[in-house]
């Protein structure tokens, strides 16, 4: 079936779908049914076929390899900033941070603290080395002067294992979205969204997805923006009378405006901080994004701008949490009936964002916020389901099983194929994780991400020393590390799994403090006692790489791919 058959096909679903959402009569909690809501309909009809246009244009764009994965090198600095912060600013950011926030107060910040931080470590250690080393992925640099085979094998499974982990949050977020605003059951509103996604990276690729992205990015700060101003004006733009009426409301009462009522263990909070701040340089959906620009100079230039999206945002979220407190869990409209408190929003913590935009700028901004978080997350899915696809046709189809010998159209073929894989991998594990919020769920993947992919990543930047053996041997282990710790949790293996409250083996929520050392000692030690033909080949090599890394010479070659 073509492009255009397909999408003409999904546009008329779309148009025929939408409306029966609305009317679905599913009982969300208590029992109590949704109104139906024409604003929200009208927002994501318009978002929908909107999108659905851009894939339509995107596909006609899309001929080779090069502008299905990165749009042909030719997103300008502006804009590729613009789409990096719509890549970030996730469910996890918008839902997850301001639910967080909504709970704990200010200790709900210490995930988008965690998460700007992350920005300079990819400024000065990544962002141009990637450009003047990379092609398609960061597998590209990590085997840069390697074995080509067991480094692309281990930067796919960190890649996939990292995406899955992503995925999770970014469909939670959008299954309760639609639930809440739908009234539809949970699993089916997974299921929307996983097809939606599968719509555009399979036929639009990095193309469509950037522009998702670039569009998302406007709405969410727009959106995001008027929502905080709203807020400050119902208290006389004090944020002391925000703060004073949030303490009197909120159960924890002064406990909100100090540290320790999220994450009172130090070694918690250490371990949950390193991963986000190297967890961010090591996501591969974040990390391909910087060979979709022409140069080096330019992929500074997108980190830059990037890094002031990102952190106005995030500013933003701590007011639309404080506001959520004083505004939403005070009123009975947005709690669940016969239920009182912050708990007994309906559709949990996740949707304290989306409540506070009915209370503040009733139907119609609600509609507008609602498509917007929609449109968030599938920006992030396309993205992550493109890098996740990546990994399978460029690094294990195209390099490890085809030896570098496949040709392009055959690569995207399989790309395709394996971006309907992971759709249906996230809508199943969607569904398993639903109760989790969806901020503490992509700090397993930052933990992962930054257990296997970073350590892999920077040791073959910056360490002449390091060997291929020594690279698989730390970077498996970190995987293997962060994965056990992350099953072993509390967070896991006693809100998922459903095992007694305190007898998780592993007692923190975030591994990353442990598994990021083991990796970085499994690179050492695996190296230093590397005295294979191979590794004198992969230390000779570095002098030749790290001058391609540090002034782009040669890298002209790659600019061009």
């Amino acid at each position: 079936m073509s492009a255009k058959k397909f999408l003409t096909g999904a546009t008329a679903g779309a148009l025929a779908f939408l409306p029966t959402l609305a009317l679905a009569a599913g009982a969300i909690e208590g029992g109590s049914k949704q109104e139906i809501n024409a604003a929200a309909i009208g927002m994501f009809l318009a978002f929908v076929l909107l999108t659905l246009g851009i894939t339509y244009w995107a596909a006609k764009q899309t001929r080779s390899a090069a502008q299905f994965y990165t749009a042909g090198g030719g997103i300008t600095g502006f804009q590729n900033g613009l789409a990096i912060a719509g890549d970030y600013m996730s469910a996890a950011s918008f839902l997850g941070i301001s639910g967080l926030v909504y709970l704990s107060g200010y200790d709900g910040l210490i995930y988008s603290v965690g998460w700007l931080v992350g920005w300079p470590i990819v400024t000065f250690l990544i962002a141009e080395q990637l450009r003047n080393l990379g092609k398609f992925t960061f597998a590209d640099v990590a085997s840069f002067r390697f074995a080509q085979t067991p480094i692309r094998v281990l930067a796919a499974c960190g890649t996939l294992v990292t995406v899955a982990f992503y995925l999770i949050a970014q469909m939670v977020g959008a299954g309760k979205l639609i639930q809440l605003l739908f009234g539809l059951d949970y699993w089916m509103a997974v299921v929307i969204v996983g097809a939606l996604m599968i719509v555009y990276v399979t036929f639009g690729g990095m193309v469509a997805t950037t522009w998702v992205q670039i569009i998302k990015a406007c709405l969410l700060l727009a959106g995001a923006s008027f929502m905080a101003l709203m807020v400050l004006y119902t208290f006389g733009f004090s944020p002391e009378s925000l703060f004073a009426k949030a303490v009197e409301v909120h159960p924890k009462k002064i406990a909100i405006m100090e540290p320790g009522s999220l994450i009172s263990n130090p070694l918690s909070a250490v371990s949950l901080g390193l991963a986000l701040m190297f967890g961010t340089a090591g996501l591969p959906h974040i990390l391909m994004r910087f060979f979709t620009v022409s140069d080096a100079k330019a992929a500074r230039k997108s980190v830059f701008y990037a890094t002031g999206f990102i952190g106005y945002f995030y500013i933003l979220t701590f007011i639309i949490g404080f506001g959520a407190i004083t505004l939403v869990s005070t009123n009975p409209e947005f709690l669940a009936a016969g239920k009182t408190g912050l708990a007994a929003i309906k559709g949990g913590s996740n949707m304290a964002a989306i409540h506070l935009a009915s209370a503040v700028g009733g139907n119609v901004f609600l509609g507008f916020i609602s498509a917007v978080a929609f449109a968030t997350i599938l920006a992030v899915v396309s993205g992550l389901t493109l890098a996740g696809a990546s990994a399978i046709s460029h690094d294990l189809y195209a390099t490890v099983i085809k030896n570098g010998k496949a040709n392009e159209q055959d690569e995207i073929r399989i790309s395709k194929i394996s971006t309907i894989f992971l759709g249906i991998l996230a809508v199943i594990l969607g569904i398993v994780f639903e109760n989790q919020n969806v901020a503490f769920m992509v700090g397993l993947a930052f933990a992962i991400a930054a257990s296997c992919n970073f350590p892999v990543l920077v040791m073959s930047i910056f360490w002449k020393g390091m060997t291929t053996r020594g690279a698989v041997i730390g970077g498996f282990l970190g995987l293997a590390a962060a994965l056990v710790g992350v099953v072993l949790s509390p967070g896991v293996w006693e809100a998922v799994f459903g095992n007694p409250k305190g007898s998780a083996p592993f007692p923190y929520d975030n591994p990353a403090l442990f598994s990021m050392t083991i990796a970085f000692a499994g690179i050492w030690i695996g190296s230093l006692l590397d005295s294979s033909k191979r590794a004198a080949e992969d230390r000779a090599g570095f002098p030749a790489q790290y001058v391609r890394s540090q002034t782009g010479i040669g890298a002209a070659g790659a600019a061009s791919h």
